[in-house]
């Protein structure tokens, strides 16, 4: 009966020859639409090849010369640091949390990847590599940034900056466009009292998924950025399509999109695998469970992610941590929960958006979700960037606490590869 009951979900190859001809059609408006905006840019070869110039260090460093940039000094210094070794190894580093405690540990490929967000500033990450070497503690794997792109391409080359600082600890990142529906696009959203436009996604309207991929292009041309968020199912589809006609883009969904549960999750794998190239490659390289996901919900979603041939292309973003005002209720800590289901899951990302709750109580300006949109000109007016910095700091104490409590289980994780050995 239920087998019965299963066969009617086989999807007719009718309705793909169907979809397969609309996506194809010359009189389709939206494909002629995108196809249109990435002519803008050249032939796929030539924009693949314009952002893999664009993404060398080698060029990065000749631009930020060329603009006699004051970053090229911390620049130096950090890759100076890195070839001296002077941060720790990974087996210092477990020796340092194990003592001659003798611990088996688990397999690389359950590697926990130590993921921080947001790293709003080039000079948050040369204070957390000095903290990291005087502490002998470990810099993160993955970076996210929800940084305005046009004000730090504007500030001394801030943008290509933090580009190199990346390929030199050789660590993942993502930067997060500034076509994201807050900018007046979306007549719902205000203030606090215009919250239920929110229940729509943050949104992305009408003519925003062009805008969106334009904005992409610009910056994957121009300074080689390949990962970027995104928060709207339009944008992600855009992002597939751009994928399957050949841009060697990338990205990954935010929380804002609401995965919280494994049918969710399966709509989401679905589409990548079905917008997926010849060689199973997709430009979704991960995205962030909604905060209410639980282990068990977790466990369904790799049994789907593995299932579709995706467990090694799709990390599961998961928040440890988050800010300490207004996101999420706290306490918030799910340290316990990452510790259950880390070794029974692989590529999954422990993601710090805020510091450890005890810390974040006694700050007299706790980390705050809403810093993350504030022009620098007001964080600087407000006399807030040694407290956000800290803040920042708080949250790199706090992906600490994770990566121990990890190396205690003999679980393995993932930090700035060249920099830990």
């Amino acid at each position: 009966m239920l087998d019965h009951l299963r066969s009617r979900l086989a999807i007719s190859s009718k309705v793909l020859e169907e979809i397969n001809s609309f996506l194809c059609s010359p009189d389709n408006q939206l494909v002629s639409n995108l196809l249109n905006v990435i002519a803008k840019y050249g032939t796929i070869e030539e924009i693949n090849q314009k952002a893999q110039k664009a993404a060398q260090l080698s060029t990065q460093m000749q631009k930020l010369k060329d603009l006699s940039s004051p970053y090229i000094k911390d620049l130096e210094w950090l890759s100076e640091m890195r070839d001296k070794k002077a941060f720790i190894s990974i087996a210092e580093y477990r020796k340092k949390v194990l003592g001659n405690k003798a611990v088996s540990f688990n397999q690389d490929d359950y590697a926990v990847t130590l993921e921080i967000s947001s790293c709003q500033y080039f000079d948050f990450l040369i204070e957390e590599a000095k903290k990291a070497i005087a502490n002998k503690e470990l810099m993160p794997g993955r970076y996210i940034r929800v940084r305005n792109m046009k004000e730090q391409e504007k500030n001394q080359g801030e943008l290509i900056a933090m580009g190199a600082a990346m390929n030199i600890v050789g660590a993942s990142f993502v930067e997060s466009l500034d076509t994201r529906g807050t900018d007046g696009s979306n007549v719902h959203l205000g203030g606090p009292e215009t919250i239920t436009g929110y229940f729509g996604g943050v949104g992305q309207p009408n003519e925003y998924a062009l805008k969106w991929m334009d904005e992409f292009l610009y910056y994957y041309t121009n300074y080689g950025i390949r990962q970027v968020l995104n928060i709207n199912p339009g944008t992600v589809l855009v992002g597939y399509l751009m994928h399957r006609l050949g841009i060697s883009n990338e990205f990954k969904i935010s929380v804002f999109m609401g995965n919280d549960n494994p049918y969710s999750v399966l709509w989401t794998l679905m589409t990548a695998k079905l917008f997926s190239r010849e060689d199973g490659t997709t430009p979704l390289i991960g995205f962030n469970f909604s905060n209410s996901i639980n282990n068990k919900s977790i466990e369904l979603c790799s049994m789907v992610r593995k299932s579709l041939n995706l467990e090694d292309m799709v990390r599961f973003e998961h928040h440890i941590l988050e800010t300490y005002k207004s996101i999420v209720r706290q306490p918030y800590d799910k340290t316990q929960e990452l510790l259950e289901i880390a070794p029974k899951v692989k590529n999954i990302s422990a993601k710090h958006e805020g510091g450890l709750v005890e810390t974040e109580k006694k700050r007299e300006h706790p980390s705050d979700i809403l810093d993350y949109f504030m022009p620098l000109e007001d964080v600087k007016a407000k006399g807030l960037f040694h407290a956000m910095l800290q803040n920042y700091l708080d949250k790199h104490d706090g992906l600490n606490n994770t990566a121990q409590e990890l190396t205690k289980q003999g679980l393995s994780v993932v930090a700035a590869k060249n920099l830990h050995y």
